[in-house]
């Protein structure tokens, strides 16, 4: 009788670990793939959903859905709450799960540096339910400035801090500047949104600081000709609902939006492995668990380093990567084959868009800014999307709000109960995938730019 085939267990369903149950489409093995969520996203994308220029499902696809034809792939929707290494079993609510080969690709998920209480008051963006409350919270900002008499009163609800200058940062203080300046100006009567302060806080001494200078510097030009104030070297000492404080001053806003740093999933608390300070998990040159060769760890959830010695980044490039390595060892060791050599990562380019007509492109030697890059980012992103559906709407919708300045998903559906739930979940840390694989942390330390596929 022929031996089984081994059986794969990745768990994350985000660019890492998608990627690699992809690319074991053809190898003699059993594949299922757990993700808390039925559904992968793209969230280099997500700051547009926040800002009410896509839909939640512009940018995402159910995972069954991209695995249809692929036989040997079964998906799981369930929420992990632990690993027994020595018995090599995943333990995902009521069910077990058995597995020769383990991948972990769980993600990261917002980091408050020892403050969790802030995340009420400071949602991260991460996940679509983080996109979609952010989204309430800014529209709803501008509604009810609408019904306030106070000036004081107005003044705060339109005042907007989004904490990080990262690339998340900086898109989302561009988005939600031209949101107020271009978007809603003819719509409101008791107040003007050209008067929203928009205010972008860096702890460091400048914006996008894996950028080159020269980039880093046309950036926060481009932002404060949109009217965004850029504030570096100002540290957050603490975040509630009705501001902000720094290091001296505060800053009285109705609207917070964090995006200063991540931390890795608890899966190396699971395996009670050696992890580095942002929890990922450090792992052997072929992304394997020291003393654990059956398992491997990418993503934001590996702490893994280069040909070079240099950290890779937590971004999606870098995670597909490391998926489509951890599929060719994985095929390689079914079909007794040599296993390819140590993972090598590389780096692809940093892009990320401050706002109309503006953005920042490093490829290489080559550093493309304004309208030139702009048109380069948006190409490189609808490239990247899954789905000929979901390129055709994202790129319609993009040419639409060019030309008309409007932004067609403005709905505030959440009830207010609902999104204060989902905020007091984000203060607990998590325990199954934080985001699909990547959904990475663009602007954890050590990092690396843009994660634009």
């Amino acid at each position: 009788m022929a031996a089984a085939a081994p059986k794969i267990v990745i768990i994350g369903a985000g660019f890492g670990g998608l990627t690699a149950a992809q690319f074991l489409a053809r190898a003699p093995v059993d594949v299922t793939v757990v993700d808390r969520h039925n559904f992968h996203y793209f969230q280099p994308l997500l700051y547009q959903v926040a800002t009410a220029a896509l839909s939640p499902a512009d940018i995402a696809w159910p995972i069954r859905s991209i695995l249809r034809r692929q036989t040997n792939a079964t998906v799981l929707m369930a929420d992990v709450t632990g690993i027994d290494p020595q018995a090599r079993l995943v333990h995902a609510g009521d069910v077990t799960l058995p597995y020769d080969i383990l991948v972990l690709g769980t993600g990261a998920t917002h980091s408050y540096f020892g403050h969790p209480e802030w995340a009420s008051a400071a949602p991260g963006l991460k996940q679509i339910e983080d996109a979609t409350r952010i989204r309430r919270k800014v529209l709803l900002a501008f509604e009810r400035a609408e019904t306030t008499d106070g000036a004081d009163e107005q003044r705060r609800l339109l005042t907007f801090v989004v904490v990080g200058g990262g690339p998340t940062g900086v898109e989302m203080a561009g988005a939600i500047a031209e949101v107020a300046h271009h978007a809603l100006p003819a719509e409101f009567r008791h107040i003007d949104p050209h008067a929203a302060r928009v205010v972008l806080v860096e702890a460091g001494p400048r914006i996008l600081p894996t950028f080159p200078e020269d980039l880093a510097a046309y950036a926060q030009k481009a932002l404060e000709r949109m009217g965004v104030e850029v504030l570096t070297s100002a540290r957050v000492t603490n975040c509630d609902e009705r501001g902000v404080d720094l290091e001296g001053s505060r800053i009285e806003t109705g609207t917070i939006v964090w995006a200063a740093g991540v931390v890795a999933s608890p899966a190396g608390e699971w395996l009670e492995v050696e992890r580095d300070r942002a929890g990922r998990v450090k792992v052997d040159p072929d992304l394997t668990v020291p003393g654990h060769p059956e398992i491997f760890v990418i993503g934001d959830t590996a702490a893994a380093v280069d040909g070079e010695g240099k950290a890779v980044p937590g971004i999606a490039p870098a995670a597909k990567q490391m998926g489509r390595y951890v599929a060719e060892v994985i095929a390689a060791r079914a079909s007794n084959r040599p296993a390819p050599g140590p993972f090598r990562y590389r780096h692809q380019g940093d892009l990320a868009t401050i706002g109309r007509k503006a953005a920042v492109v490093k490829l290489g030697n080559v550093h493309l800014t304004g309208f030139i890059g702009w048109m380069f980012w948006g190409i490189a992103h609808v490239y990247f999307l899954i789905g000929l559906r979901n390129r055709a709407v994202v790129a319609f919708s993009w040419l639409w709000n060019y030309l008309t300045y409007q932004r067609g998903a403005r709905l505030i559906v959440d009830s207010a109960k609902a999104q204060e739930s989902a905020g007091a979940e984000k203060a607990r840390p998590q325990n199954s995938p934080a985001e699909p694989g990547r959904k990475s942390g663009r602007d954890q330390v050590p990092a690396a730019g843009n994660d634009w596929r």
